[in-house]
């Protein structure tokens, strides 16, 4: 029995590029004071959540 704990393939990508976004879009929020950035904060967290769900649905989808 193989069991993967961390994401592979795309709910790999989307979790890292989620991360990566909300990261980013902190960052600028705090250096540039604009409220607009807030959107790519919430949509990197959507994204990244999108992620670690189709990595479960993966790990729950097989058999034991």
């Amino acid at each position: 029995m193989k069991d993967k704990t961390s994401p592979r393939g795309w709910p790999l990508l989307l979790v890292m590029a989620g991360a990566l976004a909300a990261m980013a879009g902190t960052t600028a929020l705090f250096i540039t004071h604009e409220h607009a950035w807030r959107y790519l904060v919430a949509a990197g967290c959507f994204v990244q959540c999108i992620g670690w769900v189709r990595h479960g649905a993966r790990r729950r989808g097989g058999a034991a």
